[in-house]
């Protein structure tokens, strides 16, 4: 059985009710293996369920965000001969699971991109709610340079955030897209020098911290469904999630300091 290094491969702290997820591997430009998807989902799914979580970070030490998935040790890329289904499942269980654990998770999550962002590792800065990069940071949709569709998510996640036709050209093409030309084309929401990127994560995470966890969870919910649904379906949903809102403190605090004209103190909860 191969060692399992993903609590050094995936470095985790909890600081000021914010989560930092950390990939680890520089010497791999972090390409992300089987075993450090699994702790990933389980940090995420651990944030979702913790109130002291409010927000989460995911970033990567040394020049590479993530290179793509390294497929090394997966439990479907043994020595066994491959049978039909046997990609599909890989597929669905490995890089689909580990895209909708980020778009699923309940508290806001923030990628902070270092580097090079490629294949997975694109989608999964993309999948965040929230994208900073660094200058000198790049996303490349890889593979089309291996004769490969796109997947974990890719063809769901890029034409919700820049159309289709945008989505198609970095796709058909795989070119690299520098970061300016990123948040041009609204794939980020900010470019930052590579120096600031660390502090401005913190400062939007522990903002995002002291916001009121539970509306800003049903928001998150809301907007990532808001493309898929109509327009009677989503308006429903809004209002559900409204009134659901209104039995939480955070709500019912957010009201009486506004009619009490003072800032209000939200707990998350």
């Amino acid at each position: 059985m191969p060692e399992d290094n993903s609590q050094t491969d995936v470095l985790h702290t909890l600081e000021n009710g914010v989560s930092w997820i950390t990939l680890n591997r520089p010497e791999a430009m972090n390409a992300v293996t089987w075993d450090q998807r699994e702790r990933i989902m389980t940090l995420l799914s651990s944030a979702s369920a913790d109130p002291s979580v409010r927000a989460v970070v995911i970033t990567a030490t040394g020049k590479g965000f993530c290179a793509g998935a390294d497929l090394r040790g997966s439990p479907d890329t043994g020595g066994t001969e491959r049978v039909a289904g046997d990609v599909a499942r890989m597929i669905r269980q490995g890089a689909q699971r580990f895209i909708a654990s980020i778009m699923d998770c309940e508290k806001p999550v923030i990628a902070a991109v270092n580097g090079t962002a490629a294949g997975i590792g694109a989608h999964l800065a993309l999948a965040c709610d929230l994208v900073l990069a660094a200058d000198s940071a790049k996303f490349i949709e890889v593979f089309v340079r291996r004769g490969l569709v796109p997947d974990g998510g890719g063809a769901y996640l890029l034409p919700r955030l820049i159309g289709p036709q945008r989505a198609k050209e970095l796709m058909f093409f795989g070119d690299s897209v520098p970061a300016a030309e990123a948040e041009r084309l609204g794939l980020v929401n900010r470019v930052v020098p590579a120096e600031d990127l660390e502090k401005t994560a913190r400062e939007w995470a522990e903002r995002l911290a002291q916001g009121p966890t539970r509306a800003i969870a049903m928001t998150k919910q809301l907007v990532n469904t808001s493309l898929d649904v109509d327009r009677a379906t989503a308006f429903a949903a809004e209002a559900t999630a409204q009134e659901l809102n209104m039995t939480t403190r955070d709500a019912n605090e957010g009201v009486a300091s506004f009619v009490e004209r003072r800032s209000p103190s939200y707990e998350g909860r």
